[in-house]
């Protein structure tokens, strides 16, 4: 883990309100990791963790959404502006383990993690579902790695008119990775343990240290109180247990 201040490579609006930020710099990283970046000494206090979205050879990206005051100061930072980082943080994916034929699932910002995932994943059939409220992105940036791709839009504007989880069926798939929207996920680890299929989750928990010292990104499992970002963020489905 390093904690340091580097420079922007660049910082733009790939949707509405949604951000593609890139760092320069070398970074080994695993897929499913994630960062805490701050704004100088700005406030609000705490800096904000986002999901690892690729990783290049002088490079590093982030997606996301602008939600409240500290990714609203993020979304302003010009190219050679700084940015303080501390990471990889997180447990991220043991891409060695996933092999045969993967279904990929997302729901809006939920994309961000698995883009690099995708990219990471070798000698396996993958299809990627992605689901969206209007507009659909990032996606295109896959497009050659999946063997399919399903889209879904909650207008019908593009892709399968409903919910992403309508047309995923767990039966035809070795393994389904998921990240999106709580309630999103809670349907997809259901069906896939109706289904006696292994499924990997990457829990979206709001946090405030990034280490596992606060205790603020607790999420519930069958063994307990676990730390998203120390325990996880990546956990076995079927371990989870989400809120009614």
């Amino acid at each position: 883990m390093i904690c340091t201040v580097e420079k922007i490579y660049e910082n733009f609006e790939i949707s509405e309100g949604i951000y593609k930020i890139s760092i320069k710099g070398k970074f080994n990283v695993k897929p499913g990791q994630f960062f805490m970046l701050k704004v100088g000494d700005l406030e609000p206090l705490l800096p904000r963790p986002i999901s690892v979205y690729d990783v290049e050879d002088t490079k590093i990206s982030f997606l996301y959404g602008v939600v409240g005051r500290g990714t609203a100061l993020l979304s302003k930072l010009k190219e050679d502006e700084e940015v303080q980082i501390m990471g990889p943080l997180g447990n991220g994916f043991d891409v060695e383990k996933l092999k045969g034929k993967i279904a990929v699932v997302s729901g809006g910002i939920g994309i961000a993690p698995l883009i690099y995932l995708i990219k990471s994943l070798t000698n396996c059939e993958i299809d990627l579902y992605s689901g969206f409220r209007n507009v659909d992105y990032s996606v295109d940036c896959v497009e050659k790695y999946v063997d399919k791709l399903y889209l879904s839009t909650e207008s019908g504007l593009k892709g399968h008119k409903g919910y992403i989880t309508d047309i995923i069926n767990p039966k035809n798939y070795d393994t389904v990775i998921c990240c999106g929207p709580e309630i999103m996920m809670k349907v997809v680890v259901s069906l896939c343990n109706d289904a006696k299929v292994p499924v990997y989750v990457s829990m979206e928990t709001h946090m405030a240290c990034g280490i596992g010292a606060c205790l603020v990104c607790t999420c519930k499992t069958v063994d307990g109180n676990k730390r998203t970002c120390k325990d996880g963020p990546v956990f076995l489905g079927k371990d989870l247990i989400f809120n009614d």
